[in-house]
């Protein structure tokens, strides 16, 4: 992110026999990056490996890092990067909802991070 602004849009299909479904409880998005097509990305709920890394953040208000990732069976010593800040949310519509990261000790004002997610 050092080399300016981040866009990243989650897309997912509008279903005429899904209504009433949210929008943060979608399964399956097509994901893109700066706007180029650089995936897709699957709603999952949390493992015991998650679940580790969201408690050794927990003490963390803001910042990034790195934590020391111990090795399992079949995966190799690493570590992994994080970042916490502070987003706000911007719902545009039932099918169009915004997330932009917010950095107070940053002077231009605009944020670095933003996350569309988006119902098509």
């Amino acid at each position: 992110m050092a080399s300016g602004l981040v866009r990243i849009a989650l897309e997912c299909e509008k279903k005429k026999k899904k209504q009433g479904v949210k929008l943060l409880e979608e399964g399956v998005w097509r994901s893109y990056c700066n706007g180029k097509k650089c995936g897709y990305a699957l709603r999952r709920e949390c493992g015991e490996a998650e679940w580790k890394v969201l408690q050794a953040v927990a003490p963390i208000t803001m910042g990034a890092g790195v934590l020391p990732v111990e090795k399992e069976e079949g995966g190799g010593e690493g570590e992994l990067m994080y970042m916490r800040a502070r987003f706000e949310r911007v719902v545009g519509s039932k099918d169009s909802e915004a997330f932009y990261m917010m950095n107070p000790e940053d002077g231009s004002g605009g944020p670095e991070l933003s996350l569309y997610l988006l119902r098509a």
